[in-house]
């Protein structure tokens, strides 16, 4: 095992009235139309487009920012924020205009909890969350009373008791993508402490515990390759993981941009990308486009 190294209003349906002859109104007409066209796509005329991601490590994204440069002349800033907490506050703010850093199932529930509308307008990878230490090689090692950090946000949390479970360490009473806590676990026969940190902190604080659940993004920035160093990794070819596909996500009122469905249909979603993302993480994740 490694030391650690450390995305224009949504048009309603429009309803089509009968003209009364008046050329007046039918300029007006036309001219409100010419503004909603206007409006529906406020990057059509923009320079820069800022999206928002967790963690250093982006060369993906990258690559496919220079794509979209060269063609375009649009240059996509990629703006890193230090834990998963800051990029939907920054979408909702406005301070960037997209954000690539978290999963269906995160969304979901931050938009419940916050009351907001922020809206997946694209997916992008599966990233399979792993058990990781600095200290044992197997699973099966991990002794009674050992301690073992988890995501502490509701989401991740809940997914790492899963994987837990699935490592044969626990019983929880729940099922995939419900919003268990540590107070659901049923059955803990090593009595193990289950510590719960910032997902940031869950590579950083290994050598704290026996063993840390770490998200794909995380432990990348930390110096992992999920498939070579996790010592319990997900299934990815599991049904029940498609609540966990990464996605690009955007305020609602840009949902149905051209730009913004250009960029990710024509060079987000390519096979140049899918090239690329196997060879960045060695196939520790994958494309999850159609």
């Amino acid at each position: 095992m490694k030391k650690i190294t450390k995305i224009a209003l949504g048009l309603g349906l429009v309803l089509s009235l009968t003209a009364c002859g008046n050329k007046k109104d039918d300029t007006n007409s036309n001219s409100n139309a010419s503004n909603q066209a206007k409006t529906e796509d406020r990057f059509a005329d923009a320079k820069e487009i800022k999206i928002g991601v967790c963690g250093e490590k982006n060369e993906v994204l990258e690559d496919i920012a220079k794509r979209f440069e060269k063609d375009t002349g649009k240059k996509i800033k990629i703006v890193s924020f230090s834990d998963y907490n800051q990029p939907n506050e920054a979408l909702k703010a406005g301070d960037i205009d997209l954000n690539a850093f978290q999963h269906k199932k995160f969304l979901e529930d931050y938009n419940k909890s916050h009351k907001t509308d922020i809206v997946a307008v694209g997916d992008t990878l599966l990233a399979p969350m792993g058990i990781y230490s600095d200290k044992i090689k197997d699973v099966k090692e991990i002794k009674d009373g050992d301690k073992i950090a988890i995501p502490n946000d509701p989401t991740n949390g809940a997914r790492a008791l899963f994987l837990l479970q699935s490592a044969g360490l626990i019983e929880v009473d729940g099922k995939e993508g419900d919003a268990i806590t540590v107070a659901d676990i049923k059955k803990n026969p090593k009595n193990l402490e289950i510590i719960e940190l910032d997902a940031s902190q869950t590579a950083r604080n290994l050598t704290e515990v026996a063993a840390s659940v770490i998200n794909s993004g995380v432990a990348v920035d930390a110096g992992f390759v999920p498939t070579e160093d996790a010592i319990y990794l997900e299934d990815k070819d599991d049904p029940a993981k498609a609540i966990y596909v990464n996605i690009i996500a955007a305020r609602k009122e840009d949902k149905d941009s051209k730009t913004v469905e250009n960029f990710i249909k024509n060079y987000y979603q390519t096979d140049e990308t899918k090239k690329l993302v196997e060879k960045e993480t060695k196939g520790s994740e994958i494309p999850a486009w159609k």
